[in-house]
């Protein structure tokens, strides 16, 4: 039985890993938060394979800074996927958050958020790129990998990724009428940090990452990250950005606002060491958004509804998609 097979045993796995994360966060919340007061502390929310000790010394700094700008303590909380994250998110167990593309559509969805920034990188860009990795002198090729045969051990993305899951999906497989669970020998999924151990490893032969994970192991993880190259890249996709709740207290909101687009802006040695933050976390400055900055991604989730509703012969989904997919395309063409 390959790892594909078993997802139905791996989601309930998630879902009890999910429930005893958000257990320990409620646990550790300590006090309630009613719609519209004002807090005394907030959650926020950050993804990451590696826990705390790895993103922690990336991200306090600039939670500190918040925490003095804000007048309102906040605390981070560090889950190892976006369900878990969404999920806390749903619960108002956290209230900032974040996140990439695809799981801030889950959380303007599904948990009452709402964006107020996007993320610019160190070089000015906001978007990036998902990838497809193999064992650096492996000779496989993304031909080799498109033939199918179920040859290769494959590695997908978190089901809520945009750039692990959505992006390959809507741009590689979907467009050249691939399903992956019939095209590898296996199929398992796992984020990004830990899809690029198994690829330098050889646990699996391809997996799925995107072109800021490259960054970050090769700062963080030089050795594995001379392991793998990459094969394919996708068109650009909306960077990360950072979401709330929108029922916090609307004076706080507003402060929060602020903060992330002030943040690094100016001149002095505050705005100085203020950037030198921002660049550990490959990041230039937070910039002005709502949520109609990912409608891009808004149209790889119809394509990929499409293309699930055609697969199992649901002529009103295909209908629904083909409706949603005209709507946003209309928006694109028509924006400036």
């Amino acid at each position: 039985m390959t790892a594909f097979n078993t997802q139905t045993l791996s989601r309930r796995l998630v879902a009890m890993a999910g429930a005893l994360s958000l257990l320990g966060l409620a646990a550790c919340g300590g006090e309630e938060k009613s719609a519209g007061a004002a807090p005394t502390a907030i959650t926020f929310s950050i993804l990451s394979a590696e826990g705390q000790a790895s993103s922690g010394p990336l991200w306090e700094p600039l939670l500190e800074d918040m925490s003095k700008a804000i007048g309102v303590e906040v605390k981070p909380f560090f889950g190892s996927n976006y369900t878990v994250l969404v999920e806390a998110m749903r619960g108002n167990q956290t209230q900032v958050a974040w996140f990439s593309a695809k799981p801030m559509l889950e959380a303007i969805d599904r948990a009452d958020a709402e964006v107020i920034a996007r993320t610019v990188d160190i070089e000015g860009r906001d978007s990036y790129r998902s990838t497809l990795i193999v064992r650096r002198g492996s000779g496989i090729t993304l031909e080799d990998v498109m033939a199918c045969g179920r040859r290769f051990d494959f590695g997908i993305g978190d089901a809520q990724s945009t750039s692990g899951t959505l992006a390959p999906l809507t741009f590689l497989f979907n467009a050249r009428g691939v399903v992956p669970a019939q095209c590898f020998k296996t199929v398992r999924s796992a984020n990004h940090q830990a899809n690029a151990f198994a690829v330098a490893n050889g646990v699996v032969d391809v997996a799925t990452s995107n072109t800021v994970n490259t960054v970050f192991m090769t700062r963080q993880n030089p050795q594995i990250a001379s392991q793998i190259e990459e094969i394919w890249f996708s068109p650009p996709i909306p960077e990360s950005g950072i979401v709330l709740r929108a029922d916090l207290d609307p004076v706080l909101k507003e402060k929060i606002r602020a903060f992330f687009l002030g943040y690094g802006q100016g001149e002095g040695a505050e705005a100085e060491r203020q950037r030198a933050v921002l660049a550990g976390l490959n990041y230039s400055q937070f910039r002005a958004a709502d949520d109609t900055y990912l409608d891009p991604v808004r149209e790889m989730v119809a394509d990929q509804a499409l293309t699930e509703a055609r697969a199992k012969g649901d002529t009103a989904g295909a209908a629904a998609a083909e409706a949603e997919l005209s709507t946003l395309r209309a928006r694109r063409q028509v924006r400036p």
